[in-house]
């Protein structure tokens, strides 16, 4: 594991870019695992489905994608990704905005008791 990889309860990710106005990660979500329910202040998220099956939620309103599909998440919007499927599901994120760091989460809900907002 190197330092632009990090391990969370839910799978795993890896930072392919960085610059002061974006951040690139490819995200590893285990079958039947999800992310924390969550929105960011300083950043928007793209997110591109590169394998696998998901549930998404977006301020509530709950859809599913598979493979080749793509997700816009705006800054402050609350916004979760959960591996429906039988594999790992696979996804590229694009992070845009004024900043990238870990502690721009504001989980609203966790199913590992992290932090809450």
């Amino acid at each position: 594991m190197t330092e632009d990889q990090s391990v969370r309860p839910w799978g795993r990710y890896e930072v392919l870019a960085t610059s002061p106005a974006h951040q690139v990660k490819n995200i590893y979500v285990l079958p039947a695992k999800r992310l924390s329910y969550q929105r960011h202040k300083e950043r928007a998220e793209h997110w591109f489905i590169v394998s696998g099956q998901a549930r998404i939620t977006l301020d509530g309103n709950v859809f599913e994608v598979t493979s080749g599909a793509s997700v816009d998440i705006a800054i402050g919007v609350a916004h979760r990704i959960e591996n429906i499927g039988q594999s790992e599901l696979i996804f590229t994120e694009v992070q845009t905005g004024s900043y990238f760091g870990e502690d721009d989460i504001e989980r609203i809900e966790d199913d590992f008791g992290r932090t809450l907002a």
